[in-house]
């Protein structure tokens, strides 16, 4: 559906070149949703802008549903951007206008007579679950509902791609998501390709099939979300996933010398990850019967991402020294990562 090949995208800014995209190539498939992650100035706002053209790329291509981007003439491609829908963190709403009148306005010089656009709207209007709201002014709707007019808006002209800029930063958690949901139900409703932009790993989990991380204007690392969670290569990914976990609080617990992680003689702190599908919790208390240890979970963080359990534990083991030693290679071999923290047993 969307092919991006060597995009770069430069700017010039106080007499320098800023190099916002370096040569990134993504291949988004039809029907997909695709996460596109980074902090603040990564570039992924300018790579997402690069797909509908709103910014032309310095060099590469663009191709959108079979058709070349960068090759169209201005009237071909305002007709082009007609199928890509796009949605912003901060709605972007005319005030002046209704709810109805935000979502009727892309529908000027469609065709459609004023019965069919009042149709229209308010069919997307129920669609995103708004539909007694087509009379109310956008100062008199809530974050969430903002955005779904938004979301209703995009969808005016029926599009096949759906860009969404930050669409869920402005938001509470609550609300993020139910729009996440809702971004999820109009894709497999609609067969919609959704295109995310975001710096939170939380919303890349929730609904993303695929994931490109960004970082200095270069993707650095890519592919299903499942995979990129549980075995990251890349620094500034391993900092994103840590920023939705709290499995990374040992650390601090232990730089503070907590009672918490202080050790008995034969004992050991291990975080355990989970790296392939097809492992699951029970796993824990397995080990604890088979080689009669213990396991004191101090912390745990198991989410559901594509299907299958992913996160981990982080645990002190007690027992017999060869005990231990035989139940963390039964881990390895079941697919758990397994990660030794602080070790007493060294002082053995």
């Amino acid at each position: 559906m969307i092919e991006l090949t060597h995009i770069s995208k430069n700017f010039v800014s106080g007499g320098r070149t800023v190099h916002a995209v370096q040569d990134v190539s993504l291949s988004i498939g039809k029907g997909e949703i695709f996460g596109i992650i980074g902090f603040s100035g990564a570039g992924k706002s300018t790579l997402v802008r690069c797909i509908n053209l709103l910014e032309r790329p310095t060099s590469g291509s663009v191709t959108v549903d079979g058709k070349e981007m960068t090759a169209l003439s201005a009237r071909e491609l305002r007709q082009a951007r007609k199928k890509i829908g796009m949605i912003f963190q901060h709605f972007n709403l005319m005030p002046s206008r209704t709810v109805f009148g935000n979502v009727a306005y892309p529908l000027r010089g469609s065709g459609l007579s004023r019965e069919q656009i009042a149709d229209k709207v308010h069919r997307l209007l129920e669609l995103v679950g708004i539909g007694d709201k087509a009379e109310a002014y956008p100062k008199q709707l809530s974050g969430g509902q903002k955005q779904r007019v938004a979301i209703a808006r995009a969808l005016a002209n029926d599009p096949n791609v759906l860009l969404c800029d930050e669409a869920t930063s402005a938001l509470d958690p609550q609300t993020t998501k139910a729009i996440l949901r809702l971004l999820k139900n109009l894709n497999e409703k609609l067969g919609i390709t959704v295109v995310i932009i975001t710096h939170e790993m939380a919303v890349v989990k929730e609904i993303c099939d695929r994931v490109a991380v960004m970082e200095h204007g270069r993707v650095v690392e890519q592919g299903e979300v499942f995979n990129v969670f549980a075995d990251p290569r890349q620094e500034i990914t391993r900092s994103f996933i840590h920023t939705t976990s709290n499995l990374r609080k040992i650390e601090e617990l232990i730089e503070e010398d907590s009672p918490v992680v202080q050790l008995k003689p034969g004992e050991l702190i291990v975080r355990l990850s989970y790296i392939q599908r097809n492992v699951s919790e029970p796993l824990i208390s397995t080990v604890s019967r088979k080689f009669d240890i213990v396991l004191n979970i101090i912390f745990s963080d198991i989410a559901i991402v594509q299907n299958a359990p992913i996160g981990g534990t982080v645990a002190i083991i007690s027992g017999e020294r060869e005990q231990i030693t035989q139940a963390i290679a039964y881990l390895i071999e079941k697919n758990v990562g397994v990660e030794v923290i602080r070790d007493a047993r060294i002082s053995e």
